[in-house]
């Protein structure tokens, strides 16, 4: 008994020490090749950035399932000029802010992270505000998708869950070989594997968008060239 003991403890241990290594697969935070964005078309006497219109940042501050909360803040600049008709309404260096407003960390059997956030106000480098309603469409990090909702996902189960699990029932088969032959062989392999399966259900996966990542979103409602006042 207290040999089957010893081998459900080290294959547990055995599982927790392949789920710390990343996966190959996709390296973390690996990014995508930036093109320039494709803008809908507006007419000569607009006085409003049109439904669609998209806008690159470069995000300054980290966000992660595991740490961020529904209301937490996040901010940017913007990396790429926001034209209208020729003039530029939104220049490089403009500071981009909004909020989380859902956060979800499912185990690993239900699902994926996913990070729901919500762009409201852009700052010209010259102080001028403007309010803006619009809905993240992709991001440079291969890692995450986003889905039509704009909600940004991690990665759910994948490859590196079976190497997880594979160790465990690795070890428990090595261990009990040694302990007790192919008997022990055949008891510490199902041990170890049940052991590490029971170790990767009660973990979760976190969702993480680094600073430096690229969000791009694209306006759900036209943004009107009205400057915000002071308490607006």
């Amino acid at each position: 008994m207290k040999k089957l003991v010893a081998l459900l403890v080290l294959a547990v241990a055995a599982g927790a020490v392949a789920q710390t290594k990343p996966s190959a697969a996709v390296p973390a935070g690996h990014k995508r090749q930036s093109m320039p964005l494709a803008q809908p078309q507006s007419s000569p006497d607009a006085t409003a950035l049109p439904v669609g219109t998209a806008i690159r940042m470069k995000l300054e501050t980290p966000l992660s399932t595991t740490t961020n909360k529904f209301g937490d803040h996040f901010g940017g600049r913007v990396v790429e000029a926001v034209m209208l008709n020729g003039k530029t309404i939104i220049p490089v260096g403009a500071a981009l802010e909004g909020q989380v407003i859902r956060v979800e960390e499912h185990r690993r059997i239900k699902g994926k992270p996913e990070l729901d956030l919500r762009p409201t106000l852009v700052t010209l480098p010259d102080g001028q505000k403007y309010a803006i309603n619009a809905t993240i469409v992709d991001t440079s990090d291969r890692s995450l998708n986003v889905t039509d909702e704009g909600e940004i996902k991690g990665k759910g189960h994948d490859g590196a869950d079976l190497v997880e699990t594979g160790v465990g029932a690795a070890v428990g088969t090595g261990i009990g070989a040694a302990v007790g032959g192919f008997k022990g062989a055949m008891i510490g392999g199902a041990i170890g594997g049940g052991a590490t399966v029971i170790h990767w259900l009660t973990k979760t996966k976190t969702a993480e968008v680094r600073p430096g990542t690229e969000i791009i979103m694209e306006l759900s409602r036209p943004m009107a060239l009205t400057v915000m006042q002071e308490g607006d």
